[in-house]
């Protein structure tokens, strides 16, 4: 096991990482910018550094400072977290190149992953169902145009490096095609320093359902159920929930045995998330591979009663899965809400300040991972997570309840948040009964 893990990374999941390092009896070591020197995660690690301004170029994104922050304190390997550096391949490689363990997949397997037009080949090696697309990167638009003919509209272009929704286009039509692709290359090469662009099938009104997977150095590998994403403002996800409403046993085993296989062909290691697309016939298609720990974690810890931090820890560290398929039981239903520092009337305006009053929900089923408190300052620089609220019921309907409980006793004042916007959400029929799916916000006006 390692001595001393240092965290590349701020907010909540810093401080979820402290957390799990402790329970494993090793020391941590926050990094922190001069705006987050304030922040819990600085408070609960063994040791602290500031690495730089607020700009998180010259703080969180700067490799350098990190790996010389490591070097200064003695740390033997670094937790990424994610976002950030999380699925950087050069900054893995420069971990190794220092002798610091990168808790995470090798380099090589995250730039494959990250390349989504490489990933999409791998995987149809692999044997994993996918889009009907482009094989790999479109050589130009005239290239792409014809491919989009011959699928069928609508169709989507994406940015082989891209994520968060980036670089995305639907097209409907042969007359939008152009238009779209350069726009969509332009925002590409903005956002990612990459042009290149491929082109899929765009399913109509699908469910966004990923696989939740771990992996050790020695080919075992196991599926710990499914997890319902298809609550998404503009490609972003706003509530998480384990397992899916319209995932059923058979189908849960179908998608976890070929997300497992896939993962074993690439000799993958650690945590990962395979993303589907599920279509209304229950047809479902690999859209990618995310090599990092997600944000929407605790719904599969809760219903699998697992530490997926100590076990992504414990398999950096060289051992063993310890458990199989048949040990995974999967009992009840969580749901998570991302609860953001945005104004949900005002098209989630970000809404920085000073918080001046902050209680937790708690009572049974309920549990918040955050990094705030009263009167701690949400800076401007950063991702506007302040909390994500996880509730657990032995059913839908309890998990449901426990949420609409927990959201009106969790007050924070002195800046907006969505927890109105999450409130009217999961009060909403179509959200109740089930029927949704990644649209269900564009149909549903829920600002108001």
């Amino acid at each position: 096991m390692f001595k001393k893990v240092l965290i590349a990374n701020r907010s909540e999941i810093a401080l979820r990482i402290i957390r799990a390092c402790k329970e494993l009896g090793v020391a941590t070591v926050a990094v922190h910018s001069e705006a987050d020197s304030e922040s819990l995660h600085v408070r609960f690690a063994d040791e602290a550094v500031c690495i730089g301004p607020a700009a998180s170029a010259e703080s969180y994104l700067d490799p350098r400072r990190i790996i010389a922050a490591a070097e200064i304190t003695g740390a033997d390997a670094i937790h990424p977290g994610y976002g950030f550096l999380a699925e950087n391949a050069e900054f893995a490689e420069m971990c190794l190149d220092s002798g610091i363990k990168f808790i995470g997949p090798t380099p090589d397997m995250i730039r494959q992953m990250g390349n989504k037009a490489k990933a999409k080949e791998l995987m149809i090696n692999a044997g994993v169902p996918v889009v009907p697309g482009s094989e790999g990167v479109l050589s130009n638009s005239d290239e792409g145009l014809k491919l989009a003919e011959e699928i069928g509209y609508p169709v989507i272009l994406k940015a082989v490096s891209g994520g968060g929704g980036r670089g995305m286009r639907i097209v409907n039509n042969s007359e939008e095609f152009e238009m779209n692709y350069q726009m969509a290359q332009a925002e590409a090469q903005g956002a990612f320093g990459d042009p290149d662009m491929y082109l899929e099938k765009y399913i109509l009104n699908p469910r966004h359902i990923e696989i939740q997977l771990m992996a050790d150095q020695y080919g075992n590998a196991v599926y710990l159920g499914e997890r319902e994403c298809s609550i998404q403002r503009r490609h972003q996800k706003l509530l998480e929930e384990s397992p899916s409403s319209v995932v059923d046993e058979n189908l849960r085993r179908k998608m976890g045995a070929v997300s497992v296989e896939g993962a074993l062909k690439i000799g993958y290691e650690g945590a990962g998330t395979i993303e589907f697309l599920l279509d209304s016939d229950h047809n479902f298609y690999f859209m990618e591979m995310n090599t990092r720990i997600q944000v929407e974690h605790p719904v599969t810890e809760m219903v699998s009663n697992q530490d997926l931090l100590k076990d992504q820890i414990r398999v950096a560290a060289g051992e063993k899965l310890g458990y199989t398929q048949e040990n995974i039981r999967l009992e009840g239903h969580a749901i998570e809400c991302r609860i953001n520092a945005e104004d949900g009337e005002r098209n989630f305006m970000p809404s920085p300040g000073e918080i001046k009053s902050f209680n937790v929900p708690g009572g049974p089923g309920i549990r918040v991972d955050t990094h705030a408190y009263g009167h701690y300052h949400i800076p401007p620089y950063y991702d506007s997570l302040v909390a994500k609220l996880i509730t657990y019921g032995k059913t839908r309907e309890e998990a449901l309840a426990r949420m609409n409980r927990a959201l009106d006793e969790f007050i924070i004042e002195g800046i907006k948040t969505t927890i109105p916007f999450h409130k009217k959400l999961i009060a909403h029929p179509d959200f109740i009964s089930g029927n949704f799916d990644t649209g269900f916000l564009d149909r549903v006006d829920l600002t108001k």
